[in-house]
């Protein structure tokens, strides 16, 4: 076939970049006119949000002028350009003076920011899309794993700062108002906390835990601080959607816990059916039926990023709704920046599970390591200060729960320690604080309620006054 012969194709089109010069141009006169109209604004846009080059240096000198609490007029911010070496870059004078007068009044100027704004975000998933499917053909030896993290980075970056724009103010009589309604349910005895099946421990909590909490269980190992985890996502399953990202236990091992749990069997018989008098079958299909009815999801993966537990921790709640984000254990996450140390790491992870939490409207319920130093003293309960590599943990959370069972420290102490725990509300940013007793059920590895006074032995030296 000759050259002449093949077919003529037309020369693809261009792809425009989504942009608005109208409503820009409009904005823009609308700031020029109404100095006071930028705190209409400011909160939602930045300078890169404009198409236009000369558009982005005329807002962001107005916004230089804004902030420092000067007027921004169309002589002022012609001042600043100049200054800034910059007024040839926009047209000078004449063409500031056009877009002074593109628009007769401010009124409308939210409306521009938003059209601004969404066109903004368009061309930011045009280039982010641009920029995966460099990737994809494009390894450079990178994993497909690593290639899809930095994709949802670039995808979650984007909707962050898609919601960057602050809450209009709300006055005191308007809100109080409002929340009358949330006191009636109160009073009629609809709390709006979730319980956790724990009753002193709703005490504590005011009902239990709320969405948009952050509750840290901090225990060294063994002490059973996956079991709690496991025995309030447990109960509250029951009633609303919960998530466990298992990092330590695989699923096997998981539902081991849960066999044991629903089916009231031991580990042991768990761990091998084929000693002794075997695997009450009858009890584990039991414990299976009640499964059923459970809203518990599990995932166990391992070593996730901060931005891995917002992605499984969103499309969770896409898929059939999530309330309630159980994190097994901080201590195996692995912070974006893998240069950066431990501690700040866990500090970034941290305030990213408080930021989601409070995003998603989830109480998430995240478990951590404590140093050794919380073995130093065996007569005391751990302390804030116990908490592993990280100092700001404490300062994100809303609750810090620790676990101490005396026996683990003192082998020698009676078997009425057996199945006793000591539970320390360490932090309540909405309540009160102190001790509660626990029962630990070791052979189905959960926690239940403690009935009756706690069990005393002269080897323990009690903790301030208090009997351990």
């Amino acid at each position: 076939m000759n050259l002449s012969d093949m077919p003529k194709f037309a020369p693809a089109a261009l792809r425009i970049p989504q942009h608005s010069i109208e409503s820009e141009s409009a904005l823009l006169s609308g700031l020029l006119l109404d100095p006071r109209a930028w705190d209409r604004v400011g909160d939602l846009l930045v300078g890169s949000d404009f198409y236009r080059y000369e558009h982005r240096l005329i807002f962001e000198a107005i916004t230089v002028l804004a902030l420092s609490g000067k007027q921004a007029d169309l002589f002022t911010v012609f001042e600043h350009l100049q200054r800034a070496g910059t007024a040839d870059q926009v047209g000078g004078l004449p063409y500031l003076n056009s877009i002074a007068q593109y628009t007769p009044s401010s009124s409308n100027i939210r409306q521009y920011a938003n059209i601004i704004r969404e066109h903004a975000v368009l061309r930011q998933l045009a280039t982010a899309g641009d920029e995966i499917a460099t990737a994809a053909f494009n390894p450079l030896e990178r994993s497909v794993d690593q290639i899809l993290d930095e994709a949802e980075q670039k995808i979650c970056a984007i909707g962050e700062a898609r919601t960057r724009s602050a809450d209009e103010w709300t006055g005191a009589y308007e809100g109080m108002l409002a929340h009358s309604a949330v006191l009636e349910s109160r009073a009629e005895g609809k709390l709006t906390a979730w319980p956790t099946g724990l009753t002193m421990l709703d005490e504590y909590l005011e009902g239990g835990v709320r969405p948009g909490e952050l509750v840290i269980v901090g225990a060294r190992p063994s002490m059973g601080k996956t079991a709690l985890g496991l025995t309030i996502g447990v109960y509250m399953a029951q009633a609303r959607s919960v998530g466990l990202l298992s990092m330590e236990m695989s699923h096997m091992e998981v539902n081991d816990r849960l066999t044991a749990m629903l089916g009231n069997v031991s580990m042991s018989a768990v761990k091998r059916p084929s000693r002794g008098a075997g695997l009450a079958w009858d009890r584990v299909m039991a414990g299976v039926d009640k499964a059923k009815d459970l809203r518990l999801s599990v995932s166990d993966q391992g070593g996730l990023t901060l931005n891995h537990v917002r992605s499984k921790a969103r499309a969770l709640k896409r898929k059939q709704g999530l309330e309630v984000l159980i994190v097994d254990y901080i201590g195996l996450m692995v912070g974006l920046d893998p240069k950066a140390n431990r501690n700040a790491q866990l500090g970034e992870i941290s305030r990213g599970l408080k930021t989601l939490a409070k995003e998603l409207q989830i109480a998430v319920l995240c478990l951590a390591q404590l140093n050794r130093a919380a073995e130093e003293k065996l007569d005391q309960m751990p302390q804030m200060s116990n908490l592993r590599d990280s100092g700001e943990i404490e300062q994100d959370a809303d609750v810090i729960l620790f676990i101490k069972r005396p026996i683990m420290a003192n082998p020698d102490l009676s078997d009425d320690w057996k199945h006793y725990a000591k539970l320390s509300i360490a932090k309540n940013r909405q309540g009160r604080c102190g001790y509660i007793d626990l029962t630990y059920i070791g052979e189905q590895t959960r926690f239940a309620d403690w009935h009756g006074a706690a069990p005393t032995n002269k080897t323990i030296t009690p903790r301030r006054g208090e009997a351990l």
